[in-house]
């Protein structure tokens, strides 16, 4: 089937919908005529972009929501609810970027990461699981790791700690769910490189030391000449998404190269070696 066939018709909660991969992932799951919850923090933001897509006939109800608060998110529940009478896709997306020394990056800017990267996921699930569990049928879970889930990165300790975990956190819930029983699919996403703002977002200010500002620099760089495009992604994704597959790897590429040589680090106990090829 194709991704229309198995998705159009039903409805999709993302969060983090109003920009970058998120906003890709909602404009082609209106195309494929899905119906929308769109979840972000930036009001404004998220509010011209639901404007933009119900411009374009698809039915979008937008909900502000800090998905780092276990109360925004189950509010964010009972609205896309009470708006369409059902969920059948999941898709966690929400997240932010801290950059520096491990050692220097700020209380606050740590817990931030782990809050809304790791913690907003947890509420995702927590609020719609035991609805998706209620509700039987086919559903669907899909959490945005990344390809740094895999290959932990100097600089950005915050980002790597928290894609690691969606890892751990997804497929644990794949499990959990297989000793249920349940229909319910869980995919976890690992993009490389997509053009987005992510990096400027978390770009350097008058404190930053040259290096990191260097390194977020050189990244956003290869991202903008190199990143594929939201839309590219979410297509890509949504692909193997309706074809079942639990691992969806928009670049697998950059997974296949990387991946093996870092099994083969592990298993030949081999020291870390810095190397900065971005």
């Amino acid at each position: 089937m194709t991704p229309a066939e198995v998705f159009g018709g039903r409805t999709a909660v993302i969060t983090g919908a109003s920009a970058g991969i998120g906003a890709g992932f909602a404009r082609h799951a209106a195309s494929l005529g899905m119906k929308l919850v769109l979840a972000d923090i930036a009001k404004d933001r998220l509010a011209a972009f639901a404007d933009e897509l119900r411009a374009g006939g698809a039915e979008v109800e937008d909900v502000v929501t800090d998905v780092s608060d276990p109360a925004s998110v189950e509010a964010l529940a009972e609205r896309a609810y009470a708006r369409f009478g059902s969920v059948d896709l999941l898709l966690n997306n929400a997240g932010i970027m801290a950059m520096g020394y491990s050692w220097e990056i700020p209380a606050e800017r740590w817990d931030a990461a782990l809050r809304i990267n790791v913690g907003g996921y947890v509420n995702g699930i927590r609020a719609f699981v035991p609805r998706l569990l209620a509700q039987g049928g086919k559903a669907w879970v899909v959490n945005v790791s990344s390809v740094g889930g895999l290959l932990p990165s100097p600089l950005m300790a915050p980002y790597s700690v928290t894609k690691f975990g969606t890892l751990a956190l997804s497929e644990s819930l794949a499990y959990e769910l297989q000793m249920k029983g349940s229909e319910i699919q869980v995919s976890v996403v690992l993009p490389d490189s997509v053009r987005s703002e992510i990096f400027k977002a978390a770009g350097p200010d008058a404190e930053t030391r040259p290096e990191v500002a260097g390194f977020n620099a050189q990244l956003q760089a290869r991202a903008d000449a190199e990143g594929i495009s939201p839309d590219e992604h979410a297509r890509r994704c949504f692909e193997q998404i309706a074809a079942g597959q639990y691992w969806v790897l928009p670049q697998p590429e950059m997974v296949e190269a990387a991946l093996q040589p870092r099994t083969d680090m592990i298993l030949g106990r081999v020291n870390p070696v810095l190397r900065l090829e971005v």
